[in-house]
């Protein structure tokens, strides 16, 4: 008793609130932080109370589609477009388009590639489909994937904080495709694209777009499969990409399947914009790797907390997803965690020092800071020193607890 509350106060003691805050404390997973200086004044061009079809808000539109192809440095042979429901919509259009030609192998390791497992197992019903999982903080064995197969992937887990740490081991000469949703990944990390045969994001991942909208890309083999392949189930409108056996274009020049909103496509020129003018891709992924560095060494010297990816060559550099090692924290059961998380992230909230930095509610109770392009290094600097006051205050709690 008396040993815990020693422990207490000189826990108390160390309970200063650190005298910078983050400029900006939005840590927010998805939508994430707009990008550094954006102001309301980024949307009024938008092409507001106009059809979508009309010659300006579909030369727009195209615009989203042309600039993303050079900042990502897609082959030219790709087909890039503008789908409805932001990334999960992108996935299940290619999943719903692109499946049944063959067997399909899906790796699940965190809450959204099981929700494409469950699609590809539970609605889509194919037989011939093999789930190849692994807990949070690990990937699949990757030597595993049959290849002859169509496989897909989430390349950088968000919930998880884990992402493949290269290409290399999927073939160039692979029979089937390989289906990758890089929404926590395009425009952080280099893409191999000729290991991929799709690849989807959304805009409000690492640019900072709004929400709603995804994007969908397309190597000449996942277009070929378009065009030879019927599914055995039916396509809902907003999925259809051929018509009459032939590719529908326009998609993939600005002509989207639904209504956009001609306000967030503006602020995704804005994005894309800002990207170009700090130096493009290199810049955008340098940015993100001087984020991470700075949580890596903070981590490195904190006790109380580690990264949830075991493997350091598979940690997100975007999506950093971090769990708490402390001995007070490890002896409560799970739903105690949980509270106990919940009690961290309020107390960031009241200070003003963070917002929305706790882990995904499927994932292990912990915390997760986005790091991506549009969120500055002072501003993840500043953020660290409150993770600290946090934990502080709340094992102080417990030691008190004990003590009583």
């Amino acid at each position: 008793m008396a040993s815990a509350a020693v422990s207490a106060a000189a826990r108390v003691s160390a309970l200063a609130k650190p005298a910078i805050r983050p400029a900006n404390p939005r840590f927010s997973t998805g939508p994430c932080a707009k990008r550094p200086g954006w102001t309301i004044e980024a949307l009024s061009g938008a092409l507001v109370g106009r059809s979508h079809r009309a010659k300006g808000p579909r030369a727009r539109l195209n615009e989203v589609i042309t600039r993303s192809r050079a900042l990502l440095g897609l082959p030219v042979d790709w087909r890039l477009g503008i789908v409805p429901a932001s990334d999960t919509g992108a996935v299940e259009l290619a999943l719903w388009s692109l499946l049944g030609a063959r067997g399909v192998d899906v790796l699940a390791f965190e809450s959204f590639s099981q929700a494409w497992a469950t699609d590809i197992v539970k609605q889509l019903k194919l037989a011939d489909a093999r789930v190849i999982s692994a807990p949070y903080g690990k990937l699949p064995d990757l030597a595993q994937v049959d290849f002859s197969h169509d496989v897909v992937l989430a390349w950088n887990g968000t919930t998880s904080g884990v992402r493949m740490p290269h290409g290399d081991w999927i073939p160039a000469d692979r029979e089937g495709l390989v289906i990758a949703d890089a929404t926590s990944a395009a425009f952080a990390m280099t893409l191999p694209w000729d290991k991929l045969d799709v690849a989807t994001w959304s805009w409000q991942k690492v640019l900072g777009g709004e929400a709603a909208h995804g994007m969908l890309a397309l190597s000449p083999r996942a277009v070929e499969r378009l065009l030879t392949h019927k599914p055995a189930w039916p396509l809902p409108k907003i999925f259809r990409l051929t018509s009459g056996g032939k590719l529908t274009e326009g998609i993939f020049a600005g002509e989207t399947i639904n209504t956009p909103s001609l306000i967030a496509v503006e602020d995704a020129i804005d994005g894309l914009r800002w990207a170009e003018q700090i130096g493009g891709l290199p810049a955008l992924i340098a940015r993100t790797g001087a984020n991470f560095a700075a949580v890596a060494e903070w981590v490195g010297r904190t006790p109380w907390v580690d990264f949830l990816a075991e493997d350091p060559a598979s940690r997100s550099p975007t999506a950093i997803c971090l769990k708490i090692v402390a001995p007070w924290f490890a002896a409560l059961p799970t739903d105690a965690q949980g509270a106990a998380v919940k009690r961290f992230v309020a107390m960031l909230e009241a200070e003003g020092a963070a917002y929305d930095v706790a882990a995904h509610r499927d994932a292990p109770p912990g915390l997760r800071v986005w790091g991506g392009a549009t969120v500055q290094t002072s501003d993840i600097e500043a953020l660290l020193p409150w993770l600290d006051w946090a934990e502080a205050a709340i094992a102080a709690e417990h030691d008190r607890a004990a003590a009583e």
